[in-house]
């Protein structure tokens, strides 16, 4: 083809004549040209772009917000194609699909685009081929995705493990994140049959399995070599002691998982919710860790003064951005241990949430002196905590260091509930305006909310930032 190249929408009323010229056309038409067929669900034309492709990735994933069966089949057939022995496209460069559902720049190619410009927006794709294990960079054509298992599939996620599970041999399937929804045993096998463990970087697991089921997931969660984050949220009511379960089955089970976080080399971010099995085993979890944590988060599980014993002198955490501890009671604990782990984390935390926690005036007053020399930190929520006005006061008293926080949320103090544990409006808004001011006379903040508890009637707390915002039983 010569002269001007022709506008996609023009190209794609004459199908047959663009299949049988795909060799022909200049390669910068691609990208719109694949965008329009896609959105137009020419399945035809798809099928034969895919065989032709002339670049060393696909991103079709973005393109696939919307699962389509058709489309998706297409999608499949064009990679068919190019494992048969009969087609050898003159100038296919695809060495990788992926499928993964995020934005990619390399979509914005125009077919005006220059060379130059085809260039710098193709860069990526050789660095995605570059990053592949070694071992995995053969002549097989790599399929890259982002899985979410639960019992019930769609048709179009089951149509796509069906077609990988039979051709295991021919491609090479690799899953970065991963999210588990309570699917059968038998599924768990049929997936990590496909897609190695080894190349998961963020596994998310929610689940209702018991501690022995748990316990025959763990080898493929030990496979995880390469997983940086991870999101545990068992159930509680069943992973918590079983009926007919020995102590000593149990210690096997959880001792079994454990063991598993030995086996990650670069695991940097840990979320837990709901895991009361690890109680007084936080020790064992966090010490034989590879790497240091950038985010532990611990939601509402129950945890043991041993456990928080540990914090001031377990090395994997005085690296933390954030530290979450959510949910949980500690107005019966000795806060020491976390004094001491926030001054080791004082040049590095960002992020600080201690939500629900139901602290007492002398465990935050136990604090302070930590908290004054976190002078990294940009976020922290206190809400939920049972703190008097002079203790707030003296908190920000110790914040005159905080020059980076953005977003900061308080409880509003003791003093705005009555003897029934009703917020008497006219004191909450007294008293938050009278914390703004002491605030404000101190530095400047960007952010600033101070909340009641629940209302006991409608569920909703009263908020102060720019303005009281009652719940709807004042309104």
């Amino acid at each position: 083809m010569s002269g001007q190249t022709p506008p996609t929408h023009t190209l794609l009323t004459h199908e047959a004549l663009i299949m049988s010229s795909l060799e022909e056309l200049p390669t910068v038409v691609f990208p719109a040209l694949f965008k329009e067929a896609f959105a137009g669900r020419q399945t035809n034309l798809l099928k034969a772009m895919v065989a032709a492709w002339p670049f060393p990735c696909l991103h079709v994933g973005s393109l696939m917000k919307k699962p389509n069966l058709e489309t998706l089949q297409a999608l499949l057939d064009g990679i068919d194609m190019r494992l048969t022995r009969e087609f050898h496209p003159r100038r296919a460069k695809l060495q990788v699909l992926d499928m993964r559902n995020m934005y990619h720049a390399f979509w914005n190619i125009r077919a005006d685009a220059n060379d130059s410009d085809y260039k710098s927006k193709t860069l990526d794709e050789k660095q995605l081929v570059k990053v592949l294990p070694r071992y995995a960079r053969r002549q097989r054509l790599k399929v890259i995705v982002n899985l979410s298992i639960s019992s019930h599939f769609n048709k179009s996620k089951a149509y796509f493990l069906n077609w990988a599970k039979q051709r295991i041999g021919s491609l090479y399937f690799c899953c970065i994140k991963m999210k588990i929804w309570d699917p059968p045993d038998q599924v768990i096998r049929d997936i990590f049959n496909v897609f190695d463990p080894e190349h998961i970087t963020e596994l998310e697991l929610n689940t209702d399995w018991t501690l022995l089921q748990l316990a025959h997931f763990a080898p493929y969660f030990g496979h995880m070599k390469n997983l940086q984050k991870v999101f545990l949220a068992p159930l509680h009511k069943n992973t918590s002691p079983i009926i007919n379960i020995t102590s000593a089955t149990e210690a096997k089970c959880v001792h079994k998982i454990i063991s598993q976080f030995s086996q990650f080399n670069c695991l940097q971010h840990i979320f837990m919710k709901h895991v009361h099995f690890l109680r007084d085993y936080m020790n064992q979890v966090l010490g034989c860790l590879m790497t240091p944590l950038e985010t532990l988060s611990i939601t509402q599980c129950l945890i043991s003064q041993r456990d928080f014993d540990l914090f001031s002198c377990s090395q994997n955490l005085f690296k933390l951005k954030h530290l979450e501890i959510r949910g949980m009671i500690l107005y019966a604990l000795d806060l020491m241990p976390l004094r001491g782990l926030l001054q080791k984390v004082a040049d590095t935390l960002e992020i600080l949430d201690f939500q629900w926690c139901r602290m007492k005036d002398s465990q935050i007053n136990a604090l302070l002196p930590a908290l004054s020399q976190c002078t990294q930190l940009n976020q922290i929520n206190f809400y939920n905590n049972d703190f008097s006005m002079c203790t707030l006061k003296a908190l920000f008293q110790h914040t005159a260091n905080w020059s980076k926080m953005n977003v900061e949320q308080y409880p509003a103090p003791l003093q705005c509930y009555n003897e029934l544990g009703h917020v008497s409006v006219e004191r909450f808004v007294q008293l938050c305006q009278e914390l703004m001011y002491t605030l404000r006379a101190i530095r400047q903040p960007k952010s600033i909310s101070f909340a009641t508890d629940n209302c006991q009637k409608c569920g909703k707390p009263c908020v102060y930032d720019q303005g009281p915002i009652f719940c709807s039983c004042f309104q």
